[in-house]
């Protein structure tokens, strides 16, 4: 699936990865100071956090409907990322 990630409302950050965790390959913060889209293809794994100091939202436009059978979910802790980093 590929996702098609904006932030119309607050302030969240994006950390990319290739299927292998230990290989970081972008961090990006997007929302109301840096509107944007964010293209993510199939096999980039990804985690998000909401920066801003109220309410932030996501909102994902997908290329097909989801299935709940095809999710595959990790924990942070499988990635090594500081999530404390401003």
């Amino acid at each position: 699936m590929t996702l098609n990630l904006v932030v119309p409302l607050g302030e969240i950050r994006f950390v990319f990865h290739l299927a292998n965790p230990q290989k970081r390959i972008r961090v990006e913060t997007i929302g109301a100071e840096r509107y944007a889209r964010l293209t993510v293809p199939p096999g980039v794994w990804l985690g998000f956090q909401g920066k801003a100091p109220g309410n932030s939202l996501l909102m994902n436009v997908a290329d097909m409907a989801h299935d709940p059978e095809e999710v595959f979910r990790k924990s942070v802790s499988e990635f090594t990322y500081d999530w404390s980093i401003e």
